[in-house]
């Protein structure tokens, strides 16, 4: 999904003199329901979920739709700094894992909460930048490196935690979880607070320029100077940061450090940023529309639920989903 401001070189050689398309014409073109996919699907999903179960739209289960979406959001955001690159990120669950972890050990061990999510973030941090470091100088294919990340990581988590849970109790991760400011809980203003400064960084600094050029022609940026390993560095650190407020999110949401790693969250990250419209070549991104897709794809499963469709079938209609963004990409503009 393309925003105000994204694609703006690309679209102001031609911008001069061209007359808008008629309302005709934009519905009948491929491209522009390309481009809005992810905002199509959450109304429609909204308007059938809605019409079939009432409960859907109570003020109650919006607030919790938004909670639980809170923590795919900022996921999203990590992914689509990797996907702009022509990049994936396939350690971002196995991170949120780990960063989970740490911060139950610490805050066990009385270093205090605040302590705590420090070292939980600066983990999964370290995590993305070994990532980054081991794709760009050892010049071997990200998805052969993250998944290897992966199974590490995994059992480096279950290694610290002897495979068994870690109960957190804090007043701040409560307040964290429970707490509310004007109509929305905590958890969904770092969201905001997340899609907002990457959007900044993305589309309005020269860091955000360079990433899409590195993405969009890698030796084409290198010829102009771009530190395009550093570039990709910077990427997957950013995917692992976000990883770190994931599992702060996670940790204030269940109340314990679980050593299992939940598979959809990865899934899901790279499913929302397929649904907003990122291109899975680089050089094209958004990061409305993988927040958008995010809360699309959450809409999706609270929906499923209210109607008392099997959890196995959950993972089926997103995979479809999925699957028919990947082709409406196609017609992209």
């Amino acid at each position: 999904m393309s925003a105000p401001g994204e694609n703006a070189s690309s679209q102001a050689a031609g911008a001069v003199g061209e007359s808008r398309p008629s309302l005709a014409a934009l519905l009948t073109d491929l491209s522009f329901w390309a481009d809005w996919a992810s905002v199509v699907g959450l109304v429609g999903l909204v308007i059938v979920f809605g019409i079939a179960q009432p409960v859907f739209l109570s003020i109650a289960n919006l607030q919790a739709l938004l909670l639980a979406a809170s923590i795919l959001v900022v996921l999203s955001i990590g992914q689509t700094f990797v996907v702009a690159t022509a990049g994936i990120d396939l350690s971002l669950a196995a991170a949120v894992m780990l960063g989970a972890i740490i911060l139950g050990l610490v805050n066990a061990a009385g270093g205090g909460i605040f302590l705590a999510c420090v070292l939980a973030v600066v983990a999964t941090s370290l995590v993305g930048f070994l990532n980054g470091v081991i794709i760009t100088v050892g010049k071997i294919p990200d998805f052969v490196v993250t998944l290897g990340t992966l199974s590490a990581v995994t059992g480096l988590g279950l290694i610290l935690s002897g495979g068994e849970p870690t109960m957190v109790s804090s007043t701040f991760l409560l307040r964290l979880a429970s707490g509310s400011f004007g109509p929305f809980g905590y958890p969904v203003w770092v969201a905001i607070a997340a899609v907002l400064v990457a959007h900044i960084a993305l589309f309005y600094t020269r860091f955000g320029v360079h990433l899409l050029a590195t993405g969009g022609q890698t030796e084409s940026a290198r010829s102009l100077g771009i530190r395009t390993n550093g570039v990709k560095i910077a990427a997957y650190t950013i995917s692992g940061f976000c990883a770190g407020i994931a599992a702060l999110l996670l940790v204030a949401r269940i109340g314990s450090a679980e050593p299992l790693i939940n598979t959809s969250l990865l899934l899901n990250s790279v499913a929302a940023v397929v649904l907003g419209g990122v291109s899975l070549f680089g050089g094209r991104a958004s990061i409305l529309g993988p927040a958008i897709g995010a809360l699309m794809l959450t809409t999706l499963v609270n929906g499923l639920t209210l109607l008392n469709v099997s959890a196995f079938y959950q993972p089926l209609a997103v995979g479809a989903i999925v699957v028919l963004a990947a082709l409406i990409m196609r017609y992209q503009r």
